[in-house]
Formats: C-alpha cells, sequence, structure tokens
C-alpha cells in the first residue's frame, strides 16, 4: 500500500517540503498524556510499516521498556505495496521485516490475519478475526494508527485500509465483549473479553492524547528502517529524520520535545 500521507515526509528521496510546519504555541490544541496505567496491549495494523511509519513504534518501545506485554497482529501482509515487486514475493519480504520491526521496539510477536492487502473489506469476516484476536490475547489497551479520511496536515486522503481497518477495530472491540456476538468463538474456547479500558489511534487529526517518545526515537527509527525493501520501492527513506520530524511538529502541541499524538476512544 503506498504512502500518500497528507503533505508527506520531506525526507523521502526526491521530495520536497511542502510548506508543512509546526503549529506555533498559540495554535496548540491542549493534548493530555496517554495513561499508562495498563500492562497488556495488542497493536493491530493494516499493513506491514503502517505502526512504524507514523511514530507509533517509538510509544511501542517506550511502553515496552517499562515492562509492558505488546503483540502485534497485521490484518494483511501487504503483498501489494510494492509497485516493483510480485505480491508473492513481497508477501514473504514484508512478513519478515515487520517481524524485525517487533524485535526492534520489544514486541513479543506478531500475528498475521492474512486479509488481502488493498482490497480490505468491511464485514464480519473482519470483525470475527479481529474479535478472535481480542479474546485471545485480552488486552487493556488497542493500538492502531489513523483511519479517519483526513491526515493532520495537508490535503491528503488515507488509504482504503486503513479506513477500513479502523471502525472494524472498535467494532470488533464491542463484539469481543458480548458472548452472544460470534458465538462460535466461545465454541472454540474464547470467551468474552470485557477487560478492554481503551483505544489508541496514532496521527490521527482527532488526537488529543501524547505519549513523549524522546528517549525511544532511536528504536522507533531502527523499527522503520526494518522496512527496507519496502523503503526502497518508495525511493528511499531516511528514517532517523522522518520520525524526528514528525514528533517535533507533535511535541510541539504536547508540550515536550519529541512525541507521539493519538485519538483516545472507549467504547
Amino acid at each position: 500500500s503506498s504512502r500518500f500521507r497528507g503533505a508527506g515526509s520531506p525526507f523521502l528521496r526526491g521530495s520536497a517540503d511542502v510548506g508543512v510546519r509546526a503549529r506555533s504555541k498559540s495554535e496548540a490544541c491542549c493534548v493530555k498524556v496517554v495513561d499508562e496505567d495498563w500492562e497488556r496491549a495488542l497493536a493491530i495494523a493494516p499493513h506491514p510499516d503502517d505502526l512504524e511509519y507514523d511514530g507509533v513504534g517509538a510509544a511501542l518501545a517506550r511502553w515496552t521498556g517499562q515492562g509492558k506485554q505488546i503483540t502485534e497482529l497485521m490484518v494483511t501482509r501487504g503483498e501489494a505495496g510494492i509497485d516493483s515487486m510480485e505480491p508473492d514475493r513481497a508477501r514473504k519480504v514484508r512478513t519478515g521485516e515487520q517481524r524485525g520491526a517487533a524485535e526492534a521496539v520489544g514486541a513479543r510477536a506478531v500475528d498475521f490475519l492474512d486479509h488481502p492487502d488493498g482490497e480490505l473489506a468491511y464485514g464480519s469476516a473482519l470483525r470475527r478475526d479481529l474479535a478472535r484476536a481480542i479474546r485471545r490475547h485480552r488486552p487493556e489497551v488497542l493500538i492502531s494508527i489513523n483511519f479517519r479520511d483526513e491526515w493532520p496536515r495537508g490535503t491528503g486522503f488515507n488509504h482504503p485500509d486503513h479506513r477500513v481497518a479502523g471502525p472494524a477495530i472498535v467494532d470488533a472491540a464491542r463484539d469481543a465483549a458480548n458472548r452472544w456476538v460470534f458465538p462460535e468463538l466461545a465454541a472454540d474456547g474464547l470467551g468474552p473479553w470485557q477487560g478492554l479500558r481503551f483505544m489508541l489511534f496514532g496521527n490521527s487529526p482527532r488526537a488529543a492524547h501524547f505519549v513523549d517518545v524522546g528517549e525511544h526515537l532511536g528504536a522507533g527509527a531502527a523499527a522503520l528502517a526494518a522496512h527496507g525493501e519496502y523503503l526502497a520501492g518508495l525511493g528511499g527513506l531516511d528514517a532517523d529524520a522522518h520520525l524526528n520530524y514528525e514528533a517535533g511538529i507533535a511535541g510541539e502541541q504536547a508540550g515536550v520535545a519529541r512525541a507521539v499524538l493519538f485519538e483516545l476512544i472507549t467504547l
């Protein structure tokens, strides 16, 4: 899945800074610190690289450094994301890259649902697979990426898989708590999970919470750099510069040097 994220990153080779700037303090909105009084999370993304590209990986590194247990779940294997590579090969390459990225931030494991990249469809099949994973891992927190139509800056329109995955994650969290939705899961030994406290969606235009990642950008950049063949297909990316740039803009809003912003949703 190609990346057209708002105004884009000026650190993609061959791109230019198209006027993106940090908000001044007078423009900054009031954002709150994400509550970190929890122990177990499931980080869900439509594609390999999604968590890392938007800086969420740096937040994951902070949390695993605190001893929290984080598992990653990819809805697809990103097989349609490299224009110069056939999907069968890209599927294997991107699976390996995501495992390397997860290791870089201390995630316990990476699971894959194997839905088709670029053709993700909202519906019972996707909700059931997500609810199954939520019941199996029993997270207190779900973590994902922006699913809104727009990005916080620029005029880009969000990827269709992102726009599908977000609402499906929110609905699956509710499904996972209801014993009468997808009762076949209980028959498989996966009873309802009602211990979810909240969901976090990184880099959303509706973000009102933040995580200070000033000490964890190195791990975040290492995780992003693990997607070497994918990033090469985009023309190359300076992972350190890209994440410092994005986290610096978020930090202006949060009042810290480097941050990741999140939209927080509860049921």
